[in-house]
């Protein structure tokens, strides 16, 4: 085994210690399907979220009921770490890796709740299948969700446009992204990056939030939040910028460079008119915009 490695892909097993529980993996080293194995990137993103916990972004207390679904699960690592912050995760794979996915679910959830630090902070976790571009097994899921996590699931160009066309059918205008990526191949890390970059802000995570040991040269963490459309008088610009500022600083608990917190109301009342472009035509995305600041305006009248 290369002694740089996280996990030795003979063995039958892991245990890794996470948020104070021993989590117990079962893997297949006999399989030919990749998703039978613990990769490292999934150790790195679980050990990231742990040194993180305990303020901003990834603390319980702001993770509690988030709406998680993991891409390639595999193992199920990544996707335990985050139901042990409280939040309520669906775990997705192709249908032949299920069954170990649901073993590894039930075991470790029932070890957790016999053991004796506090499970009551412990969420939901379910599995599911889901193949990437369907669209029947998407809308199963329920979308959008709160964050969208994956770890080491593309190796080879001809995935990376159905990962994202996937990520971006189960993105609202909120849900952060949590990609681990171990760099195997540059022209498929490159290609990559600049296919998220049309669609996300994508932020490099730096290697001194990760965990000390667990973290490799070759392994990057990224977390990505859709690029915001413009908004009223808001030049594009200054909008995206203000979306990075929001995706750097609330991680550590920072106030937001615009000044303003994430779920503030606007300073000055927004007309409708203002909503709409100089074209007089709305696209999509306007029209599901304007209804829901309509339906809010409207949630006080009471109709007699």
């Amino acid at each position: 085994m290369d002694p740089d490695r996280l996990n030795s892909p003979s063995t039958s097993a892991i245990a890794i210690e996470a948020f104070g529980h021993g989590l117990h993996i079962s893997q297949d080293p006999n399989s030919k399907h990749l998703g039978m194995t613990v990769w490292d990137a999934s150790m790195v993103l679980v050990k990231y979220l742990e040194k993180n916990s305990r303020k901003g972004r990834f603390s319980p207390a702001k993770m509690k009921g988030k709406r998680v679904i993991e891409l390639g699960a595999g193992c199920g690592l990544a996707g335990l770490g985050m139901a042990l912050l409280g939040c309520d995760v669906t775990l997705t794979d192709q249908l032949e890796v299920l069954p170990l996915l649901t073993r590894n679910v039930d075991r470790n959830k029932s070890w957790i709740s016999q053991g004796n630090s506090d499970s009551g902070s412990f969420g939901s976790i379910s599995v599911a299948e889901l193949d990437w571009g369907n669209k029947t097994q998407i809308e199963a899921v329920g979308p959008p969700f709160d964050y969208i996590i994956g770890t080491d699931v593309v190796y080879a160009e001809h995935l990376l446009e159905p990962l994202i066309e996937t990520i971006l059918a189960l993105s609202g205008p909120s849900t952060i992204v949590l990609i681990g990526h171990e760099i195997r191949c540059t022209t498929v890390h490159e290609q990559m990056i600049e296919m998220l970059k049309n669609h996300f802000i994508v932020r490099t995570i730096p290697k001194s939030k990760m965990d000390i040991k667990y973290q490799h040269p070759s392994i990057q963490l990224y977390m990505m939040e859709l690029k915001a459309r413009p908004k009223c008088n808001i030049e594009p610009c200054e909008a995206i910028n203000k979306k990075e500022s929001s995706l750097a600083g609330d991680e550590e608990g920072e106030a937001c460079d615009c000044g303003e917190t994430q779920n503030a109301e606007p300073s000055t009342p927004v007309e409708f008119k203002d909503l709409v472009p100089e074209t007089g035509k709305l696209d999509d995305w306007e029209i599901r915009r304007c209804g829901a600041m309509a339906a809010r305006l409207l949630r006080d009248v009471k109709l007699t």
